[in-house]
Formats: C-alpha cells, structure tokens, sequence
C-alpha cells in the first residue's frame, strides 16, 4: 500500500507535540517568564493536570512516572498540587474560560478516588470552569468500581486505556500483564460511567511482535467499540530510558517490519469504519477527533492531536509543560523538588523556550503538514527547504502546488520526516528521538 524508501527513515525524528521541541526547552526560562506569561492570557484556555503515579511500572514507559506505593509521598504530592493549582489560578487574569480539562501521567487511577474528587473541586473553586469537556488517563488493571461513580459524578466525557496490545506473550515482554477481562470490564464501566468517546492506546514494534499479533489486537480493540485507537510505534531508547533495559532489544523487529506494521493498521482500521487521522491515529466518523480531521480543525499538542483550539494549555504538576502562543514553560520533573518549591509558594518553573516569530512560523507549517497533510509556505522558507525536500518529491511522497507542499497518499508514514525538513533546531542536534515510523 505504501512505497517503503528506508533512506528515508533512517533519521529518527521527534514526534512534534511542539516546534521547538522540548529537546530545545533550556534553563533560560524562569518563574518570571511564567508569571508574566499567565498574566496575559485572554480567552479559552485548556487544563492539564499530570499525576505523576502508577501502581506498576511498564519497562516501555517514557512517562515521568513512579510507583505509587509510598502513602506518604502521594499525599505530599498531592498537596503540592493543590498549591500549584492555587498559585496558577492567582495569576490569571478576570474573563477567561476553562473549557477542557485533561487528567494524565501516569495513571490518574493511581490515586484515591476520593483524591481525585478533591483535585476536581479544587480546579472548580481557583479556576473560572465553563462546561468543560473533561478526559481522563486510565490504567485498566487498577480500575476499580468505585471509579464509575466518580467518573460519572466529575462528568467526564472522554477516557484513554493504556491496553498496548492483548497478546499475553507480548505483555509479559514489555512487563505490563493484563488479561482480555481487565479490559472488557473497564469499557463496562466506563461506557456505564458516561464516556462517550473512549480511545486505546496500542503499539507496534514490540519485542517478539508479529503482523498476526497486531492484527488481533487491532480487531478486538474494534470489535469492543473503541472510539479512538492510537496506534503507537514502540521507541526503544535505553539510553534515556532506563526501565527499557529489561526489554529484549535483539526480539524488536527491524524498520521494515515496523513499516508493515504501521501500514497493516492503516489498512485494517480504515477497513472498519475508523477515519484516519494522520497515519498512526483513528477514530470513528461520529468521533469529534474524526469531525475536527475532516473539517480542517484539527490540532496537535502535548497530548498528540486533538480537537481543542484554545491557544493556551496550561500544565500543573510536576514535569507538566505550559504552552502560551510564543512561551513554552516545563515545570520540575523532580517530584521532590517540585514539592519543595511550593511548599515555599515559588512557582516550580524548571525550564522552556521562548517561542520566536520564526518558531511560530515553522511551528504552524509543522503542525499543519501532521494534522490537513497540507501547509502553505513562505517563497523565502520553501526555497530554503526546497534541497531537503526533493528526496521525498522525487518519489511522489510529496508534491507542491505554487506555495503549498503537499503530503501525498503515498507519504503518510513520512509525514514526521516531511515535517522534520521545517525544523531548524534538528540540524545541529544530536539528541537520540524515536524511529520515523
């Protein structure tokens, strides 16, 4: 279905949930920046909130996550975080609306839910909430019945399962064991909570995977009504990583194989009735993610795309990241730290990126390449990029009609390298990112 050029590939790039991206955040930006920043904010804005916990450690995890086995050290968190809600909150000022507001980690599930219902009135008390729509991160494993009622009583609409893949063999490669049941009970309860769009994350490119194996996965994901599917390629970087040292490096399948991975997910997905929303995203066409893809309304964040426009995404918690039209702020990754600093009421402000009129520029050709396929470009930045470019022009991944350049079908996997050849930040770069596809 899709030519494969591994020449083409053989760059690893980021994932461009910003331009610049965090590999480019620096100690440059402090509390100071931060607060002037919320101090300026009009409009809509967007809610995250990162806890930063789980009740077991997949080896695959990127995520800044720990444990969540020490009481004591949850509820400090915990209390930070309300500080931080506080302190944020204090900043902004009058006639703005929250109109979204996202729970993840780690696993949200990972705390009390009678901590959950705290965190949600303390966002409702500090923060001007106009309806929001509200989306939560779930480990299925730990979800209890006890979740349904808060759920429902929060009024959430949206949820994302961490499922990775319903292989046994595979789960126990990756360390994260969880039967077919754990799964089916909490589309359950979540459908019976209220969710009306329901996502799952799966991978390929495990450890020991096969194209069989991903298709059974992607069939059942299916066949159980998810709304969304996610279908990620595993990034394997022990060197950043270090969890990732428990898996079987040599059992990861090559780039050819991830290739016809990626493009058997494609296939089968759209087969089903999913639209396709990039090349490694689906949703079903009642799905506002599959609505926002058709319309040309579709976004792409730290939370990967998304139908929310607003143009400030607030970020508490520890690690959480801020993003403001030409300010992108990361707050301490250090839970400890994190915790310190508010208990001293200082603004846990680690590191970012002011965002110059250029990174704007090539962030919206970026953004828009990932999400319509399609970006207009400035006569001066295409004939700067045109060299770049050719490579994938040549073999009919892309095209130009006079200012616009053009992902063609064949192009979709390459859509990340495409973009990449926008971003001047990678030339001098050295940092290690994931596989292209």
């Amino acid at each position: 279905m899709w030519p494969y050029f591994p020449e083409l590939l053989a760059v690893p790039v980021p994932r461009y949930t910003s331009y610049p991206t965090a590999a480019e955040f620096g100690e440059g930006v402090n509390a100071g920046h931060f607060t002037r920043a919320l101090q300026r904010v009009q409009g809509d804005i967007s809610l995250y909130v990162h806890i930063p916990f789980c009740e077991k450690i997949c080896w695959y995890c990127g995520c800044n996550t720990a444990a969540a086995n020490h009481k004591k050290r949850l509820a400090s968190y915990l209390d930070a975080l309300h500080r931080d809600i506080a302190l944020t909150a204090a900043l902004l000022p009058p006639g703005i609306a929250v109109r979204r507001i996202a729970f993840g980690g780690g696993s949200p599930n990972a705390i009390a839910p009678h901590d959950f219902v705290r965190l949600m009135d303390a966002l409702v008390l500090n923060f001007p909430i106009a309806e929001p729509v509200i989306s939560v991160e779930l480990d299925p494993r730990t979800l209890t019945h006890s979740w349904r009622d808060v759920i429902a009583g929060v009024g959430a609409t949206h949820a994302s399962l961490g499922v990775q893949t319903f292989a046994p063999h595979l789960q126990t490669a990756i360390g994260r064991e969880q039967p077919e049941a754990d799964i089916r009970r909490s589309v359950a309860l979540l459908r019976d909570a209220g969710i009306s769009s329901l996502n799952f994350d799966l991978m390929y490119g495990l450890p020991g995977q096969t194209l069989n194996d991903l298709e059974q996965s992607l069939r059942l994901s299916a066949a159980l009504g998810a709304d969304r599917i996610a279908l990620f390629g595993y990034a394997h970087v022990p060197q950043l990583i270090p969890r990732q040292r428990k898996i079987e490096a040599d059992a990861l399948p090559d780039q050819e194989e991830r290739f016809r991975m990626a493009a058997l997910g494609y296939r089968l997905l759209s087969d089903e009735g999913y639209q396709p929303v990039g090349f490694d995203h689906f949703a079903l066409p009642g799905d506002p993610l599959a609505q926002a893809a058709l319309s040309g309304h579709l976004h792409r964040n730290f939370q990967g795309f998304t139908d929310d426009g607003a143009p400030v995404l607030i970020g508490l918690g520890a690690s959480s990241i801020c993003v403001f039209p030409d300010l992108l702020v990361q707050k301490e990754k250090n839970a400890g730290r994190y915790r310190m600093l508010l208990s001293q009421d200082r603004h846990p402000v680690e590191r970012g990126i002011a965002r110059s009129r250029d990174d704007r520029t090539r962030g919206a050709i970026i953004e828009s390449l990932l999400c319509n396929g399609q970006a207009r470009v400035g006569a001066a930045m295409l004939q700067e990029a045109l060299p770049r470019l050719a490579p994938f022009a040549s073999r009919g991944l892309l095209r130009m009609a006079d200012d616009v350049v053009i992902i063609t079908g064949a192009g979709l996997p390459y859509a990340r390298s495409i973009a990449a050849q926008f971003d001047v930040y990678r030339k001098d770069s050295l940092r290690r990112f994931s596989s292209a596809v």
